[in-house]
């Protein structure tokens, strides 16, 4: 039997184990754009549940298993982490009222978790975290058959999640082809191993968060994925191209190698853009001279944004938002990132935006705050990004003065066509099937970097390369971020388009999107109306709307 003390410091050293493993399995996933944030939502997800157990006192195991699944509900992050807060939760349902434990109730409890992780799930797949959490309590209730005991148990369950954990990549061909496993599958193995550590043999596993990677920025193609700050200055430049400068930019990229790392080096006929983290700028730059005149120098000290970023961060938790009386018909909360895309949004009707998107998801909570602050009865939200809609579904039964409904937009492209579709003269729900039905007629390009070196087909993709997504499809690398919007652009419009939409980001500057925009228009203003608009996104360079 265990008590809720021993139950507190086993959800404590899971956490601190994912926390400190969470780059591990932020590599696992499988496609080289800038999302490797599975690790990153399951940790933020639980380590919710650490801060509040922080003054908690209680030795009932029910009621700390009730602090920790509501802690993790509200900070879930990604869909990972949803499915990581319902199996907690399952345990507050299955423990409730419980002073202490044994093995039999904990399997018993896992269940109900699994259960309810595999019905908030639309279309359920094998091979992933659910695969992992189902065949480790089909274990745990096979091996309380012939024990009570805790430990034997959640052995049992440890193994058993283990072993589906090597069987994911034969079960969906996408893991095998590139060679790893299930990236959610891996964060439960880690949590649940975290936990056995104190069940097993007392002992709580510590995370040292100076070793915590710094504080991820996507600004350019730049260490969005580094764990430490080897190097002090980040270092970007352009040079324009000298016709006599005879050598291969391939040879800049080797010599920055030499001197630092992230490095990319993107070039064409006229320019050639220079990305390197290093201790020698000056170096990198007078190499760069080599190749041409330098047209534009930023040198930045990424500790001292660390700092910065750090004393950010003491006020983070302060409350962004004031509870409103719902008073208005109808309400409208979206989530996207930059303040260009914000102030789209909000010029589009909503009331409030929640910062986030790919690679940051934000949290149940932040949504649910959001939502809180619309003075209206009926709110309408669009998560804008398939690894949100599971997060903004669990604040519908948070809310209970206003009526929440879910328009699952997959895109910012499609939450755009949603919103310019809203008819205040049918019911909420009427309009939640509309603004879906118009959104699911968008057509959406996204142009980013690689986040990492992969083989999709007989496409071979190095870090830092710039791709392109049609619908999700990768089907686009090529030298620099123009190009690819208007390759990707002569696939995607069509004869019976009317409405281009070309919304730029971080890392492309003023004049490079005015010659997108140009290009598009010599191509297709002939038929269609083209709109060019500047979102501050981080991630992508271009987001392209066409319908």
């Amino acid at each position: 039997m265990i008590n809720g003390q021993v139950l507190k410091n086993a959800v404590i050293s899971g956490a601190n184990n994912i926390n400190a493993q969470k780059g591990k399995i932020n590599d696992l996933n499988i496609f080289p754009v800038p999302d490797g944030d599975t690790g990153t939502n399951m940790s933020m997800t639980i380590s919710a549940a650490v801060k509040a157990l922080e003054d908690c006192q209680t030795t009932n195991a029910g009621e700390v298993a009730n602090i920790v699944a509501s802690a993790m509900l509200r900070g879930a992050r990604g869909n990972s982490g949803v499915i990581t807060s319902l199996i907690f939760r399952g345990f507050a349902q299955g423990l409730k009222d419980m002073e202490e434990v044994n093995g039999k109730n904990i399997a018993a409890a896992l269940g109900i978790g699994v259960d309810a992780a595999y019905k908030v799930v639309m279309k359920p797949t094998e091979g992933t975290i659910l695969t992992v959490a189902r065949l480790a309590y089909e274990a745990g209730i096979e091996a309380s058959k012939d024990t009570n005991d805790v430990v034997e148990i959640w052995q049992a369950i440890v193994d058993s999640a283990n072993d589906a954990l090597a069987i994911t990549p034969e079960l969906l061909p996408v893991l095998k082809r590139a060679g790893v496993v299930d990236a959610g599958g891996k964060g439960l193995c880690v949590i649940f191993e975290g936990m056995l550590s104190v069940l097993k043999d007392d002992v709580m596993i510590e995370y040292d968060q100076t070793e915590e990677a710094t504080v991820e920025t996507f600004e350019n193609a730049a260490a969005q994925f580094d764990e430490d700050i080897r190097f002090t200055y980040c270092t970007e430049f352009i040079v324009g191209r000298n016709s006599e400068a005879l050598a291969d930019p391939d040879e800049l990229r080797d010599y920055l190698q030499t001197i630092g790392d992230c490095v990319v080096v993107v070039s064409d006929d006229e320019i050639i853009k220079v990305h390197v983290h290093t201790e020698q700028p000056g170096d990198a730059l007078t190499k760069g001279l080599e190749f041409g005149q330098l047209l534009t120098v930023k040198v930045e000290n990424m500790k001292e944004q660390h700092k910065n970023a750090k004393k950010s961060a003491k006020t983070a938790d302060e409350p962004k938002y004031e509870i409103a009386e719902p008073v208005d018909q109808f309400g409208f909360v979206a989530v996207a990132a930059g303040d260009g895309l914000k102030n789209l949004f909000l010029d589009l009707g909503c009331n409030n935006v929640v910062s986030g998107g790919q690679s940051m998801n934000p949290s149940t909570d932040d949504i649910y705050a959001a939502v809180m602050a619309t003075p209206a009865k009926n709110v309408l939200v669009l998560p804008n990004n398939k690894n949100i809609i599971l997060a903004a579904e669990q604040t519908v039964p948070m809310v209970k003065d206003r009526n929440v409904i879910i328009v699952p937009t997959r895109t910012i492209p499609q939450g755009m066509t949603a919103m310019l579709n809203f008819d205040p003269d049918i019911s909420a729900e009427s309009n939640a099937q509309l603004m879906m039905d118009s959104a699911s007629n968008v057509g959406t390009g996204l142009v980013t970097f690689a986040a990492r070196s992969s083989e999709f087909g007989s496409k071979k993709i190095k870090e830092g390369d710039i791709i392109a997504l049609e619908n999700g499809k990768l089907t686009i690398t090529e030298e620099n971020p123009v190009k690819a919007v208007l390759k990707l652009a002569k696939n995607m419009v069509k004869r019976e388009s009317s409405f281009i939409t070309l919304v730029y980001g971080n890392g492309i500057t003023e004049e490079e999107a005015e010659k997108a925009y140009r290009k598009l228009t010599d191509k297709f203003g002939s038929r269609t109306d083209i709109t060019l608009v500047k979102g501050d996104q981080p991630v992508y360079y271009f987001i392209l709307s066409v319908e």
